[in-house]
């Protein structure tokens, strides 16, 4: 009788043990993305999701514990709704800092570096940031772009410039900015310089010199803090033992990593 209850003991204590090494492993973690922004994160010629975040985010988990981590493409407009009602707890979409973000979220440890620009066609009287006063532009709504351009104008607001917000992706503003629907557009450099390439436009790419953060950054729900803090430390080893370097020569075309040191201090 006494051996059966110190059977029995063990095999509770047993249980136990793997109920909770289960419970660990099934948090959710379930990344929101609009998968339209190559070469950050779209679907290849397979339909399959890809793209530098979502790899970024691939390579990252194997040093990753306690998370099943899957992915989810949404509508733009829906990944930060998502967040803060807990449907996703990660974000990934060419993200960039902004204080209104990361006052409600949890910025990532910067995974690129990733400076705007400012895009015209070919020919065109602007030239720099100066010109685009009285001018148009195409965003979509709760993007920095647009705030940029907002700041901007409240700096300049005896001539503002217009933003007409289309809610097209860039691929679609990038090509209605080469048939003339507009004046100029502000978007990153990575971007910017891949879908010209790829679709063959006339347009020029001017660099901006600004005090904006030029990083890009995974982005967590506010109650994700031990993900995020597994992640940045991922992130680390990624950066070190040259898996960045190699996903950003792949996806990105070029090394558009971030400053060491900026991985030493999360957003």
């Amino acid at each position: 009788m006494k051996m059966k209850k110190v059977l029995l003991g063990l095999a509770v204590l047993l249980s136990a043990s793997l109920s909770v090494r289960v419970e660990a492993a099934d948090k959710k973690a379930v990344v929101a993305t609009a998968s339209d922004i190559k070469p950050f994160s779209y679907q290849n010629k397979k339909g399959q999701l890809t793209g530098y975040d979502i790899q970024v985010i691939k390579a990252a988990s194997k040093y990753i514990n306690g998370y099943k981590i899957s992915f989810k493409k949404t509508a733009w407009d829906s990944i930060f709704v998502g967040l803060d009602s807990d449907i996703y707890q990660v974000a990934a979409n060419n993200l960039s800092y902004t204080e209104e973000r990361a006052n409600k979220y949890l910025y990532s440890v910067p995974i690129a570096k990733n400076p705007l620009v400012l895009v015209v066609k070919k020919g065109s009287k602007i030239t720099s940031l100066d010109d685009i006063g009285g001018k148009t532009t195409q965003d979509d709504t709760g993007t920095s772009t647009a705030k940029f351009v907002d700041d901007w104008n409240s700096q300049h607001s005896d001539n503002p410039s217009t933003i007409d917000y289309s809610g097209e992706d860039v691929t679609k503003r990038l090509l209605d900015l080469d048939d003339g629907e507009f004046d100029y557009l502000i978007f990153d450099k990575i971007s910017v310089e891949t879908i010209i390439k790829q679709k063959n436009l006339d347009l020029t790419v001017i660099e901006l010199n600004t005090d904006d953060n030029p990083n890009n950054y995974i982005i967590f729900s506010s109650d994700s803090k031990q993900l995020q803090t597994a992640f940045n430390k991922a992130v680390k080893k990624l950066y070190n033992n040259g898996t960045l370097e190699k996903l950003s020569q792949k996806y990105l075309g070029g090394s558009y990593l971030p400053e060491a040191s900026a991985l030493e201090v999360s957003k």
